[in-house]
C-alpha cells in the first residue's frame, strides 16, 4: 500500500478502507511513514471520522505493532483503565481487591498527564518501589502476587508512541478515534480478557460533558469488544476531587486509609466497589456487577487486599511491612497550612482542573517532561461541593515545600472555588453504565 493514497483519501475527508487503516497503523510503529505523513493521516482522521470497523482495525493494528503479551494463570487476566481525574487513586486500592477474588491483574500505567495525576507518580511516593521491570519480572510478580502497577516497556504499541508525538503538536489529541485507539493498544497489549473503563467527565475531566464522555465511553467499549476484549464503562464524576486530597504521597495515604479500614466509607471505596464489581462481573468471577462489588467489599473489609497491597510493593522493590508502618515511609511536606476562603458561603462549583494544575505547580506534577517531582505536597481536607466553608472551617489543607509555594497554591485554589450564599447540590458519583 501506499501512504500518499491513503492521504489523499483523507484530504478530501472520505474514508480509507479497512485494509489501509490496518497498514497505516502498523506503518507509523515500523517506520515506513514520515513524521509529515503521520501528521497529515491525524489530522485526516479528525476530517473524517472513523466507523467501528475501521477504529478496530486501526487499533489492532497499533497493538501489534510491539509485543503483545500472552498469558497462561489459573485466573482471568483483566484490568481497568481511567481517562483521568484529580485526587483519583482508584488503582491503588482496586489492583490488590482484584487479585484478592482470584482475578490476575498487570497494570500498565502512566504517569502525570497535565492536570490528572499518575498512578505510577503516586506509588512512587512509596520508598524503593520502581515501576520500570521486565517482562520477566512482570510475569512472575503478577503470577505470585496477582497484581503488578508497573510502566510500559519500550516495546508496547510503539505505533502508539510516535502517534501520540506527533498528536501532540499538531492539534489532533481530542480526536476520539485517536484517543481510543491509544488508550486501547496500549491496554491491550497487556493480553487482558476483561477491561473497564472509567470515563470521567467534569470541570477536571478531558470530557467537560456527559455527552462528550458518552461519546469516547461508546468508541471505547464498541472498539474493544471488537478487539476480542470484554469491556463496560462506567461515566464518572470529575466535576470535584474523588476525595478529599491531591498529590502524591497525600493520595497514597488517602489509599491506605481505605485498605487498613482506617476510612471505611466514602466515594474512593464506591468507585471501587463500582468498578470492581463490573470486571469480576465481566470475567466470570461473579454473578454480576452487585456480587462483584459484594466480593470486592469483602476482601477490602477482611485485610485480604491490604495484604495484596504489601506484597506488591515489597516485589516491586519497595517496604515489606507497608501496611503496618505506612506513615512512617511517606514524606511529609514542611509547610502544613490551612486555606481560608474570601468569605463565608457554600462550596457551588470548583473548576476541578485548575485544582490539580495548583498541585502541579506545587511541584506534584510535572510542567515539562522530565521536572522531578516533589511526592509530598499537594491538598488534603479539600471543601466538597455543598460544604460550608468559613474562618473556622477552611477550603483545605496546602502541603508545601516553602511558604511562598504555600500562598500560591492558596491563591491558586480560592480561585478555583466558587462560594455563594445558596451553594449547589453535589453531582452524583455514577453517571450512566456503558455496556457492550
Amino acid at each position: 500500500m501506499e501512504a500518499k493514497r491513503i492521504l489523499a483519501r483523507l484530504r478530501v475527508g472520505a474514508r480509507p478502507s479497512v485494509d489501509e487503516m490496518a497498514w497505516f497503523g502498523a506503518a507509523i510503529g515500523a517506520g515506513e511513514v514520515t513524521d509529515a505523513q503521520v501528521g497529515a493521516f491525524a489530522m485526516g482522521i479528525c476530517r473524517a471520522p472513523l466507523d467501528e470497523a475501521r477504529r478496530v482495525a486501526l487499533t489492532r493494528a497499533m497493538r501489534d505493532s510491539g509485543k503483545v503479551l500472552a498469558w497462561d494463570m489459573p485466573g482471568p487476566v483483566v484490568d481497568k483503565h481511567s481517562t483521568g481525574g484529580v485526587g483519583d487513586c482508584v488503582s491503588l486500592p482496586l489492583a490488590p481487591a482484584l487479585a484478592a477474588c482470584g482475578a490476575y491483574v498487570p497494570m500498565i500505567s502512566g504517569r502525570g498527564l497535565g492536570h490528572t495525576g499518575g498512578t505510577l507518580d503516586k506509588l512512587e511516593a512509596i520508598p524503593g518501589y520502581t515501576a520500570e521491570v521486565s517482562e520477566a519480572q512482570l510475569r512472575e510478580i503478577v503470577g505470585t502476587v496477582g497484581c503488578a502497577i508497573v510502566g510500559a516497556s519500550g516495546n508496547i504499541a510503539p505505533s502508539d508512541k510516535r502517534l501520540y508525538a506527533i498528536r501532540d503538536v499538531t492539534g489532533t489529541v481530542e480526536s476520539i478515534d485517536l484517543i481510543t485507539a491509544s488508550i486501547l493498544s496500549k491496554k491491550l497489549a497487556a493480553g487482558l480478557e476483561a477491561l473497564v473503563l472509567d470515563v470521567k467527565c467534569g470541570s477536571g475531566a478531558f470530557m467537560k460533558t456527559p455527552e462528550d464522555a458518552r461519546a469516547l465511553a461508546r468508541a471505547l467499549v464498541e472498539t474493544a469488544e471488537g478487539a476480542g476484549c470484554r469491556t463496560n464503562a462506567l461515566i464518572t464524576e470529575m466535576g470535584q476531587p474523588l476525595i478529599e486530597t491531591a498529590g502524591n504521597a497525600l493520595e497514597v495515604a488517602a489509599s491506605m486509609k481505605l485498605l487498613t479500614g482506617e476510612v471505611p466509607s466514602g466515594p474512593l471505596k464506591e468507585l471501587t466497589l463500582a468498578l470492581g464489581g463490573e470486571l469480576l462481573a465481566l470475567c466470570g468471577l461473579a454473578d454480576g456487577p452487585e456480587d462483584g462489588a459484594a466480593r470486592i467489599g469483602t476482601v477490602l473489609d477482611s485485610g485480604e487486599a491490604a495484604e495484596t497491597f504489601e506484597r506488591m510493593i515489597h516485589a516491586l522493590g519497595g517496604p515489606a511491612d507497608f501496611v503496618g508502618s505506612w506513615r512512617r515511609h511517606l514524606a511529609e511536606a514542611p509547610v502544613v497550612r490551612d486555606v481560608f476562603p474570601d468569605a463565608p458561603g457554600i462550596v457551588a462549583r470548583i473548576d476541578t482542573e485548575a485544582v490539580g494544575m495548583a498541585v502541579v505547580t506545587l511541584g506534584g506534577g510535572r510542567l515539562r517532561e522530565g521536572d522531578r517531582l516533589d511526592h509530598s505536597v499537594g491538598f488534603d481536607a479539600l471543601a466538597a461541593i455543598g460544604t460550608r466553608v468559613s474562618a473556622r472551617r477552611p477550603l483545605a489543607q496546602v502541603h508545601a515545600a516553602s511558604e511562598d509555594a504555600a500562598e500560591r497554591a492558596a491563591r491558586d485554589l480560592r480561585a478555583a472555588y466558587e462560594i455563594t450564599e445558596t451553594g449547589a447540590p453535589a453531582p452524583p458519583l455514577l453517571h450512566e453504565r456503558i455496556a457492550s
